[in-house]
């Protein structure tokens, strides 16, 4: 082999060793690799995408659970008109949505071109009111949209103040304060009321503390004469 044909061979082995390398250190970083958040996902029809769906149970919680839960999830609708959630269910039990103040709603509306967020301060809920799920696992989540389409994921269950979803739990049900009583009012002589055990002499005011007087004799009237005494 000539010398020149030995120095193209090593000069390709070479570029190929090096090409090799540099993939290598391109693909060990998270951006080439795709890698992506553990959190379940799914796609509906071509508009549709749920992202990030996570059943938060209340702070404290840990393995089997029985409770409330919130289904916690960002949908963004690609398409051209509104798409609206109408259920959502943790295994067979429902969720009751909520706007963020707190009223009940029917439905929630992905507007067209946007993006709802489902859970959280400021967002609509989706509350599970007794869920049975295992903390730290997954539990099948089902989405039920108006126009018939649904899509089931493997939701992760976290407890509420740990990691993202500190503030996400369900909000605890404050305990009934006990209704405050009123002691009975001290009874107060009435104005013009006799004390029991005081007299009084006819035609006389009695004031405590004072002598009652003899009514006084009329002027012009003579006083009976005192007959003699023998």
């Amino acid at each position: 082999m000539s010398r020149s044909l030995r120095r193209g061979g090593i000069a390709a082995i070479a570029a190929i060793a090096i090409a090799s390398l540099s993939s290598c250190a391109a693909g060990n970083t998270p951006d080439t690799l795709q890698v992506k958040p553990d959190n379940a996902a799914a796609t509906l029809g071509t508009n549709l995408r749920l992202n990030n769906i996570v059943i938060v149970t209340g702070v404290g919680t840990s393995g089997d659970y029985t409770g409330p839960a919130n289904v916690v999830v960002n949908i963004a609708n690609t398409g051209e008109v509104p798409a609206e959630l109408q259920s959502v269910t943790v295994d067979t039990a429902s969720a009751a949505f909520a706007d963020a103040a707190g009223a009940p709603l029917t439905g929630i509306v992905i507007p067209a071109g946007g993006a709802v967020a489902i859970g959280g301060q400021g967002n609509p809920s989706a509350l599970v009111a007794t869920a049975a799920v295992h903390v730290g696992g997954f539990a099948e989540t089902t989405f039920t949209f108006k126009d018939g389409q649904k899509v089931t994921a493997q939701a992760s269950v976290s407890p509420d103040g740990k990691g993202l979803y500190k503030g996400y739990g369900p909000t605890p049900t404050a305990s009934a304060v006990p209704a405050k009583t009123t002691a009975p009012a001290s009874a107060s002589p009435t104005a013009g009321a006799t004390t029991p055990g005081a007299t009084t002499t006819p035609g006389t005011t009695a004031t405590p503390g004072t002598t009652a007087t003899a009514p006084a004799v009329p002027a012009g009237a003579t006083t009976p004469a005192v007959p003699a005494t023998h």
